[in-house]
């Protein structure tokens, strides 16, 4: 008789993966990599090994800038996204975009996500010396700015480890090989791990 109660009991449903997005532009995207090198691909990977379950979407568009970024941000992050990486702003520096442009864009992301009740962990970018110091001062200072002013984590420079490393970029000196993007995955997993932790995001947890 037990045993026929224990067989009629329903079991817990299964945790569902958080959905996280990545919000980004050709580092995102995974620019001249085969679709499995691309680092959301090779992050989610890595978080599932440390027992993270999601389900990455990966929003990258090539050429992207900050304000490319704001003006799609509506339907590149669907309703049920529960966390977002924000990784823009190479182009803008590649531009010379007036950081006050790409502050103000990024502010208006991080406020409509807010708005949205979903968790941002933002990625920054340091500009090329070829603008000058006076742009590269104020381009800089606008990640950490911005982080603080919305309380956001800040992973401070998305291209650490990799940036002007000939073996680890493709010859345009700009996108990471697929040795590259492991390298960025091994610096930002703990990072990411942190953040999403944050979120109640084992695999193991149970969600509502």
């Amino acid at each position: 008789m037990a045993d026929s109660a224990l067989a009629q009991t329903p079991s817990a449903a299964p945790a569902k993966p958080v959905k996280l997005v990545f919000l980004g532009d050709s580092l995102t995207a995974g620019y001249g990599l085969p679709a499995n090198a691309a680092f959301p691909v090779r992050l989610q990977q890595a978080l599932r090994g440390k027992g993270i379950d999601v389900e990455i979407v990966n929003a990258g568009v090539s050429g992207d800038t900050t304000s490319g970024g704001r003006d799609r941000l509506d339907w590149s992050v669907p309703p049920d996204t529960a966390a977002v990486i924000v990784e823009l702003g190479a182009n803008d520096a590649l531009r010379g975009v007036d950081p006050k442009v790409s502050r103000a864009a990024l502010d208006e992301i991080l406020t409509k996500l807010k708005a949205r009740n979903i968790a941002v962990l933002l990625c920054g970018m340091l500009a090329p010396p070829n603008y000058g110091a006076d742009y590269a001062q104020a381009f800089n200072a606008l990640y950490p700015e911005l982080a603080k002013k919305h309380d956001v984590p800040l992973y401070p420079f998305f291209l650490d480890g990799v940036a002007g490393k000939v073996d680890l970029n493709q010859p345009d000196g700009m996108h990471p090989t697929a040795a590259g993007v492991d390298v960025i995955v091994g610096r930002i997993l703990p990072t990411v791990e942190t953040f999403l932790r944050g979120l109640g995001t084992r695999q193991s947890a149970a969600r509502p």
